[in-house]
């Protein structure tokens, strides 16, 4: 049996047996070029005194919500906090128990008693009057939240705020003159840093784990707002929402997720960064929630078929596959524009563009410089503002389409949409095109990264309607690659596909 492995979050209470052992730090080592290096002079019990100093700045976090029926059987089998056909299901779970999840006394039926579940989790406090930063997924909908401080105190808890999108919140407790712990720089981190992370593992309490820095800015699928700092320091359940430190004892981030075959460390954990955490908590406590600046486009990465194809001397940028109806870039950007700089920023990619736009305030008049047409733009225009709610639609694919015409060309048999096929696609009313029925497996369209159900709209400039229109237009292609736009579960998306 194959076992899959997950990223999982941190909020558990099980049993585990394991060790710590710590090292002192590395200091002062120095060499010059050319040079053996230098020896290194190690400083005793640095570490621990470090502990000393940062671990009664870190608290658990106890959150408790009455579990229904119907919430039970969205968590599913595993307790999954999304709900089935999560997009994170069969890579993303956070590393926390989820609400009821935890172990709770026998039932009459040997089965767990319908009792309100708890969440445990890990936080740290960022101001002596109270103020905690944990992780959305600790509190989310919660009841009630408490915190249990070092020495064994304990706090009813208010949520000031919360943000799915990075997954931070913050609450708050009142009490005076807290230990606190300083917030550091991200952007300082190095892969190879040594770092410690604090928290509660399996609801065992204060606990201490070492590693470093494994690599930075990951992305995990968890969203476009936050590329996280991976470490090889032990975390599991219950370390979420703990810091993540350098050996100055700054936080550097906020543990949140682990990749793990078992559900336990196996020393691949994820931390958001902590200068994501400083612009996120800082909205939070102004304002209770985070704003966002808003384009209102789906966009891909420029791949260095497509960048051939439009004639862009290297991938870069973020290409425009389609514009939301009624948002800000309605008359202002165009399909096919490839965005190469936002607010005077470069955009080496697609995956940096959601970040530029979101670190600016809704309404805010932006300069955007563009590749259309094989023209450089530049476009101005005010942001919209940020909306959770606002989601693109998606439809099921179908398993059968009609037959239609063999195009050698591409590898592929092409059909023209036909109600029968607009049916088993859930195409739009206004969707014209020429589907895809079936794909040889080392045909070109297969190599662009094609597939059975696509519907090709344009191809170059040339919109198609028929397998007869794609052919010609092939044929009229006086590149080496030609660009497609495909309408895929409903999204609109470029491929660039190689023609020799």
């Amino acid at each position: 049996m194959t076992r899959i492995a997950t990223l999982l979050s941190t909020t558990a209470l099980a049993a585990t047996a394991g060790a710590w052992m710590a090292w002192a730090p590395l200091a002062g080592a120095q060499a010059d070029a050319g040079t053996a290096p230098a020896a290194v002079a190690v400083v005793p019990n640095a570490v621990a005194d470090l502990v000393d100093r940062t671990s009664p700045a870190v608290v658990t976090v106890l959150a408790t919500q009455e579990e229904d029926e119907d919430q039970m059987a969205q968590a599913g089998p595993e307790g999954s906090p999304f709900g089935p056909g999560s997009p994170f299901d069969e890579f993303f779970r956070r590393f926390g128990l989820p609400e009821g999840q935890m172990p709770m006394p026998e039932g009459p039926q040997g089965r767990p008693g319908h009792e309100p579940g708890v969440a445990l989790g890990s936080g740290f406090v960022i101001e002596g009057d109270g103020y905690i930063v944990t992780n959305n997924h600790v509190v989310d909908h919660a009841e009630t939240v408490k915190v249990r401080l070092s020495d064994d105190r304990e706090f009813d808890a208010k949520v000031i705020g919360t943000d799915k999108q990075t997954d931070l919140a913050l609450i708050k407790i009142d009490a005076k003159n807290l230990p606190v712990l300083e917030i550091g720089d991200s952007d300082q981190v190095r892969v190879g840093e040594d770092v410690i992370a604090v928290g509660n593992p399996f609801g065992l309490g204060g606990t201490v784990t070492r590693g470093i820095v494994s690599a930075m800015a990951r992305d995990i699928n968890a969203g476009p707002y936050v590329d996280f700092i991976q470490t090889d320091a032990a975390i599991n359940r219950g370390n979420s929402g703990g810091p993540l430190l350098d050996l100055e004892g700054k936080v550097i981030g906020v543990n949140s997720a682990i990749y793990s075959p078992n559900g336990g460390s196996v020393g691949v954990g994820f931390a958001i960064p902590a200068n994501t955490v400083k612009t996120v908590v800082a909205q939070l406590k102004d304002d209770g929630s985070v704003e966002r600046g808003w384009l209102g486009v789906q966009i891909q990465t420029v791949t260095p078929e497509i960048a051939t194809a439009i004639g862009l001397d290297e991938a870069k940028g973020a290409l425009v596959a389609d514009i939301v109806p009624d948002s800000p870039s309605v008359g202002n950007l165009e399909v096919g524009d490839v965005i190469l700089s936002f607010d005077g920023k470069p955009v080496a990619s697609s995956r940096e563009l959601p970040k530029l736009v979101a670190a600016v305030e809704p309404d805010h008049d932006v300069k955007i410089e563009v590749l259309r047409q094989g023209e450089d733009k530049t476009v101005e225009f005010k942001l919209g503002k940020f909306d959770e709610a606002t989601q693109v639609a998606s439809a099921e694919t179908g398993d059968e389409h009609e037959k239609g015409a063999s195009s050698e060309k591409l590898g592929a048999t092409l059909a023209p949409v036909t109600e029968t096929a607009r049916e088993q696609l859930g195409l739009d009313e206004d969707v014209t095109g020429v589907v895809i029925t079936s794909l040889d497996g080392k045909g070109l369209a297969a190599d662009a990264g094609l597939e059975v159900g696509d519907v090709i709209l344009t191809v170059g400039d040339t919109r198609v309607t028929s397998p007869g229109d794609v052919e010609k237009a092939l044929h009229a292609a006086k590149s080496d690659a030609v660009l497609m736009q495909i309408d895929r579960h409903g999204s609109k998306v470029f491929v660039g596909v190689k023609l020799a």
